[in-house]
């Protein structure tokens, strides 16, 4: 299993709740969550086969800054 972990600019539940669809339809995680208290609000994404670009890409078309951080 991998973790994948992403800046993001999510800052409120209601944000969380509105990507919450686009998040669980890409196929591969198995389990996700945001660190609002996380000054980067912190997108981590347990997945085996899931690219980082694929989950930039799907926050930014839901209209939100999503960057992997190494």
């Amino acid at each position: 299993m991998e973790v994948l972990v992403f800046k993001t600019n999510l800052r409120f539940k209601k944000q969380i709740t509105a990507v919450t669809p686009h998040i669980n339809n890409l196929r591969g995680i198995a389990k996700w969550n945001v660190d609002l208290d996380d000054r980067d609000r912190i997108l981590r994404i347990e997945s085996n086969e899931l690219s980082p670009r694929s989950v930039e890409a799907t926050l930014q078309r839901a209209g939100y800054f999503c960057e992997e951080l190494q």
